[in-house]
């Protein structure tokens, strides 16, 4: 799979012409063309085939090979659509002071031995406005692709030049040219805003060898090579500080305004800008593995994987205009044949009015922009939706199904409490069990040896004195330390090591210990709620969704944490394979058309955030298995933003079927005015054109 640029792609069914021609292909297994970025990704083993097949189909596009060097800001260049299109707008001057040239003289030149006058001052003006639009069409019908925007203007106006309506037939092809022109202003602005997130794409890295610092590109540093990060500077790569503390600006990939505070030992990640200290860093990452290269790739490829509303207008533009040629003939034709007093002259008029407003550039280029909108404006606000697909699905979620721990908990735990048994004191516990969690990196195994430490501060854990290490799933571990066996887990672990005890439910996060199957007590840990945990919770419900909370915690921690939330329903003692089997039901229980989406952590919960209608990968800023697994992935570790991206999908949704709405209610309303012969060719510019630049502007204000 690899992507290319599409230069010189200027209009969007000439995206659609090239993604199904090249569907076609046996040697293509995937494509999808963005025409919003002007690019191509396509899964093939000959790509010269696919070059030639799009040279068949535009041959004014040229297909770009991107180099990873050539994606820095730098290589990409920032010209206006003005000076792009400094011919293309003198044409318009020039095309619109003949048209008034020959309006305002008309009549003195009509009868006059001047009359080729008027016909050669038009005739220019329309060449002048009309000439691309003229070879495209011609180009089109000898490659069999007769029904496209380029035929319609064609064949309206010089069916209008044939019936004496010159005037009316060069206007419409210098607005169809200037709609053209806002269409490529509108397009351009989408494109700089996706380009305005590749500004975090760092130009440089400051790489330290032998006490010398050189400026290097970031894809030349290796893992374990270390670079120093001034003040000011973006952060180029991902890795672990050294040396020096600061406070870091991560907006750009959080979508959060307050800097972090960072120091020795803290994971940096590339795209955050230092703002204070000089940072020493040991690069952990290449620039393309970074977190930085895998957030901008889903953002720039998220186009690939279409709502269903994209692909019913490509498919509603490829049959519709074929039906409105035909209708406009018919329109031509029956009238004049089977109604007395009916001249062909009239008919043909308003069957060329019809043309002109049915037109679909408004429908083909506003829907795909809005998504491309949604989806930009949501990653800078720290959410990354890998495809407008799962913009359409977040409106329709009607259940959220959370986990727990780093979910709706900080899963900062700490050992609040140690109960003995047996004879055993409090530190012989905390060390049996740090010794048998030491090869864990569960948030309860760590806050455990974390209380090891800080009980007995000179105290390392002796490796040579660990053996026979078990780990049971979903239940707990066993061990051996200094010769004796060591259980360590929930109750159930408990009752199937047929351990004695006198306690089963524990409130909170409980963790038991029993030493040669003697019950040795047991330790509490907590966890404290985020500060928008219960926030998020109220605001579904004002949505009307349903909340659930499955967790491998046991009831009366997982009943505790439900009281305080407000939720719903809570699932507990869950293993990984429980939670599936539960999301399973939720989704079979479900009305039809309704989703349901789980939000994890990204790590442990990938199974779920597969199975879920929507998964959300919950504060995964660095988390592969995240990026790799989930359909949405949120930078933070605030639930809220799941609030957020549900009210940015519905705004998209809203402005796509304001656009459907809007484009199909007028263009119906102005093709009966031309049936009927109220409509002339001055109206049907403001149903065509007119219709296609409002909608895209309308589409643009997703962005915002």
């Amino acid at each position: 799979m690899k992507k290319y640029q599409l230069k010189n792609i200027d209009c969007a069914s000439c995206a659609a012409n090239i993604e199904n021609g090249l569907k076609k292909l046996d040697e293509v297994r995937f494509v999808s063309v963005n025409f919003a970025n002007s690019s191509l990704i396509v899964d093939t083993d000959n790509i010269e085939i696919v070059k030639r097949k799009i040279k068949d189909l535009e041959p004014d596009v040229e297909l770009i090979e991107l180099e990873k060097k050539e994606l820095t800001p730098e290589s990409e260049p920032s010209t206006s659509v003005w000076k792009e299109n400094k011919t293309t707008l003198i044409r318009i001057i020039l095309t619109i002071l003949l048209l008034i040239t020959g309006i305002v003289f008309e009549k003195q030149i009509h009868n006059t031995p001047f009359r080729l006058l008027e016909f050669g001052i038009f005739i220019t003006a329309y060449l002048l406005s009309g000439w691309k639009v003229l070879t495209s069409a011609a180009k089109n019908i000898f490659k069999g692709r007769v029904f496209d925007e380029n035929f319609l203007m064609t064949i309206a106006t010089l069916g209008a030049f044939a019936i004496h309506q010159m005037p009316e037939a060069v206007a419409v092809m210098w607005f169809y040219v200037v709609g053209e022109l806002f269409q490529d202003l509108a397009v351009n602005r989408s494109r700089k805003s996706i380009k305005a997130l590749l500004q975090i794409r760092p130009d440089y890295a400051n790489l330290k060898i032998d006490g010398e610092i050189n400026k290097v590109s970031p894809f030349e540093v290796e893992p374990g090579q270390v670079i120093i990060v001034k003040p000011g500077e973006k952060i180029p790569l991902d890795g672990k500080i050294t040396e020096g503390n600061s406070f870091v600006d991560t907006s750009a990939l959080t979508g959060e305004s307050v800097p972090r505070s960072v120091k020795i030992n803290d994971i940096i990640l590339a795209g955050m800008i230092n703002k204070s200290g000089l940072l020493t860093i040991s690069v952990t990452k290449r620039f393309g593995e970074s977190s930085i290269s895998r957030i901008l790739e889903l953002v720039e490829n998220a186009s690939s994987k279409k709502a269903e509303t994209e692909k019913f207008i490509t498919t509603f533009a490829r049959y519709y205009t074929p039906v409105v040629v035909f209708g406009a003939l018919l329109l031509a034709i029956i009238p004049p044949l089977f109604f007395s007093g009916q001249t062909f002259t009239d008919w043909i008029y308003r069957a060329l009015v019809v043309l002109v407003i049915s037109c679909p550039c408004a429908l083909v280029i506003s829907i795909p922009l809005g998504y491309f909108g949604g989806i930009g404006g949501a990653s800078r606000k720290g959410i990354l939706i890998k495809g407008s697909n799962y913009l359409d699905a977040l409106t329709k979620v009607k259940t959220v199904v959370f986990d727990k721990t780093g979910t709706l908990t900080k899963g900062e735990f700490r050992v609040s409490e140690v109960v003995t048994q047996n004879g055993f004191n409090e530190t012989e516990i905390i060390k049996f069990a740090a010794y048998a969690e030491s090869h864990s990196n569960h948030p309860i195994a760590k806050s455990i040896i974390e209380a090891y430490k800080n009980n007995l501060p000179l105290s390392e854990i002796d490796e040579s004195l660990l053996s026979d290490i078990q780990e049971i799933s979903g239940k707990g571990i066993k061990a051996k330390v200094g010769g004796k066996e060591i259980i360590l887990g929930n109750d159930k672990l408990l009752h199937l090591e047929n351990i004695l005890h006198d306690k089963c439910d524990v409130e909170g996060t409980v963790v038991h210990l029993a030493v040669n199957s003697v019950y040795a007590g047991y330790i509490i840990i907590s966890d404290t709620l985020k500060e928008d945990s219960q926030k998020t919770i109220q605001q579904l419900k004002e949505k009307n969704i349903n909340t659930v909370m499955l967790t491998g915690d046991n009831k009366s921690v997982a009943e505790s944490f439900a009281k305080k939330l407000g939720i719903d329903k809570f699932y507990f003692e869950l293993m990984p394979e429980d939670k599936v089997n539960h999301i399973e039901m939720l989704i079979q229980s479900s009305a039809k058309g309704d989703k349901v989406a789980f939000v994890g952590d990204g790590i442990n919960d990938a199974p779920v955030l597969a199975r879920a209608d929507v998964g959300i990968a919950m504060g995964a800023l660095g988390s592969d298995a995240a990026v790799e697994t989930a359909d949405i992935v949120l930078m933070t570790d605030s639930p809220s933003k799941i609030v957020t991206a549900i009210d940015i999908a519905k705004r998209t949704r809203k402005i796509v079927w304001q656009n459907i709405g809007f484009a199909m209610g007028v263009k119906l309303f102005f093709i009966l005015l031309g049936v009927f012969g109220i409509a002339t060719m001055w109206e049907a510019v403001f149903g065509d054109m007119g219709v296609a630049i409002i909608a895209i502007l309308n589409a643009m204000r997703v962005m915002k």
